[in-house]
């Protein structure tokens, strides 16, 4: 699949931030001064620029990191990524931005993949702390990280033979999460049309094929493609070796990586979506019983189940959704102690695994089973009253629950900028609650049936119809109803 050239995105004349480095005679040090381009909100900090200097334990760890990465060192690489780098964020841009790629240069010279790595960091600290760093990220900022994103994805898929740069697991896991992660921030960015100021709005009906869904798509297709990832999945189904069919590219740890942590994203973007049957198509080679790449990296491995689960859910595969949550809790319960001192996302896996309790509940509520006696100890604790709530059919604790617990989903198109001017990011997440809100009220009768059928072996429908004061016809056809409603379409995938 052919990828899309950076370039072919810039439609508008889109212009980004302007920089304007100056030097210190005295001590031929770099003395930095820069300014954020964007909307119009940048232009009290164009007026009020703060000259700031790089401490030297910056330029010393920027200069060491390049040197890491060049020589392909992926234990020194990973702990500079998950210690140093964090370290250095919270002591000194913990409320600012790390300095601009244009800034780096002086210091790293004109190391162009290093320089990209850079802004990959540089961005994702900024949608990391936008809470700290206000107005951020801006239009531009965000405009900015996509071109970043494709002159990466392009480097690594357009050479024609292997790239030589090797990255530990856990930041290429972070690459792609970052990614899609960026590009639903994008969607809820831009369906947010209430104030917005016309500068904006007027970049974003020309850059239509910016953060679009078809080339994010595209990214993540193309890396599974690249690495054959299908191919040596499906040849460890059949357990033959898989290295006989990755080809050169998928031999490389950096492709076979990305190129799985890519059906995870694909997994998670068509959750996101909506399409849960192709969610679940997606990891139709992977074996979820056996041990599989995602488990390298335990912040992939719970968002593999965590949107494997939720798909389930919505598919109405209840006793398939129960299995996946409970095996996920039962392993982050395990090995709680050793992710946190080891996964740089315990913070994220823990909400995370929050959520599955409330899914977790929530699809009991729905399909009453035992499961296994640790998680439902931890199940009770968490949900509490609202857990019997749920288990009495409360269609308003539903909704808070699933309010919670589900992802936050998003449209693949853009608004109409020429509509009025409303906030329209909520849609897809009430289509998608009226949707699960539907299934619950389909469900309440088939609850009752279900506790009288608890209480005997065989029950007559006119004994039945008596005890829930219905004629017989009403509850013949709800039998049937419930008869429907239970059979599980069960596929392995």
């Amino acid at each position: 699949m052919a990828m899309y050239q950076a370039e072919e995105f810039v439609e508008g004349g889109y212009d980004g931030s302007a920089y304007q480095p100056q030097f210190d005679a005295q001590f031929d040090q770099p003395t930095y001064q820069y300014v954020y381009g964007g909307s119009a909100d940048t232009d009290e900090m164009r007026t009020t620029q703060a000259r700031v200097t790089m401490p030297d334990i910056v330029q010393n760890f920027l200069v060491y990191f390049d040197r890491q990465v060049a020589e392909k060192n992926v234990s020194e690489i990973q702990n500079v990524y998950e210690l140093s780098f964090n370290k250095l964020s919270e002591r000194f841009y913990k409320n600012d931005p790390w300095p601009e790629v244009e800034h780096i240069e002086q210091i790293v010279g004109h190391d162009g993949v290093f320089l990209i790595l850079y802004k990959e960091l540089y961005f994702r600290h900024i949608y990391a702390r936008q809470q700290h760093l206000s107005g951020m990220p801006t239009l531009d900022q965000r405009f900015e990280s996509y071109y970043n994103y494709c002159d990466l994805f392009n480097y690594i898929l357009s050479a024609e033979e292997p790239v030589e740069l090797e990255l530990p697991n856990q930041w290429l896991w972070d690459i792609i999460d970052e990614f899609i992660y960026q590009f639903q921030s994008f969607c809820q960015y831009r369906c947010k049309l209430k104030n917005k100021p016309e500068e904006e709005i007027h970049t974003l009906r020309s850059n239509p094929m910016v953060w679009n869904v078809h080339s994010v798509l595209n990214v993540l297709h193309s890396l599974v493609e690249k690495s054959k990832m299908n191919e040596q999945l499906r040849a460890q189904e059949a357990d033959e070796n898989p290295d006989e069919v990755a080809g050169d590219f998928g031999h490389r740890p950096l492709y076979k990586m990305l190129g799985y942590f890519s059906l995870v994203g694909l997994l998670r973007l068509h959750s996101l979506l909506g399409d849960y049957h192709e969610a679940i198509h997606t990891l139709r080679h992977v074996q979820m019983n056996r041990k599989t790449l995602s488990a390298v990296v335990p912040g992939c491995q719970v968002t593999t189940y965590y949107y494997v689960g939720f798909a389930y859910l919505m598919m109405r595969r209840y006793q398939e959704a129960i299995q996946t949550f409970c095996n996920i809790l039962l392993y982050v319960q395990r090995t709680k102690q050793l992710l946190q001192m080891k996964s740089v996302q315990y913070e994220t896996m823990s909400k995370q695994s929050d959520q599955m309790y409330g899914l977790l509940a929530v699809t009991l509520g729905l399909c009453p089973q035992r499961i296994d006696e640790s998680v439902h100890s931890q199940l009770r604790e968490k949900m509490g009253e609202r857990l019997e709530l749920l288990a009495k059919g409360d269609e308003k604790q539903f909704e808070e629950t699933f309010s919670y617990a589900c992802p936050k989903f998003l449209s693949p198109v853009p608004p109409n900028y020429d509509g009025p001017r409303v906030n329209l990011n909520k849609e897809p997440y009430q289509h998608q609650l009226k949707l699960f809100m539907t299934e619950v009220h389909h469900q309440k009768p088939i609850a009752d049936i279900r506790s009288y059928l608890k209480l005997y072996t065989t029950l007559p429908v006119p004994k039945l119809a008596a005890l829930m004061e219905k004629t017989e016809d009403e509850v013949r056809s709800e039998l049937m109803c419930f008869k429907v409603r239970v059979h599980e379409l069960i596929l392995s995938i």
